[in-house]
């Protein structure tokens, strides 16, 4: 016999399936490895001194302000 919530979670399953909705599985970097996180670091090293990262950041800067936007 299924457990409560393995019944609530189908429940909830076929509901979304109702709605039009259809389950996806992705496959993303594990961001706690050493591994990514030493990747960060060397990519993170070679923008230091680039010379587009500062237009890049002040872009970003820019474009991040939202105040004044309507709903």
């Amino acid at each position: 016999m299924s457990s409560p919530i393995t019944k609530r979670v189908q429940n909830h399953r076929d509901n979304l399936r109702t709605l039009g909705f259809r389950p996806v599985q992705i496959w993303v970097k594990d961001t706690r490895s050493e591994q990514f996180k030493a990747e960060c670091r060397a990519q993170s090293r070679s923008l230091y001194n680039d010379p587009q990262e500062q237009g890049v950041l002040d872009w970003i800067e820019t474009v991040q302000d939202t105040s004044g936007w309507e709903a």
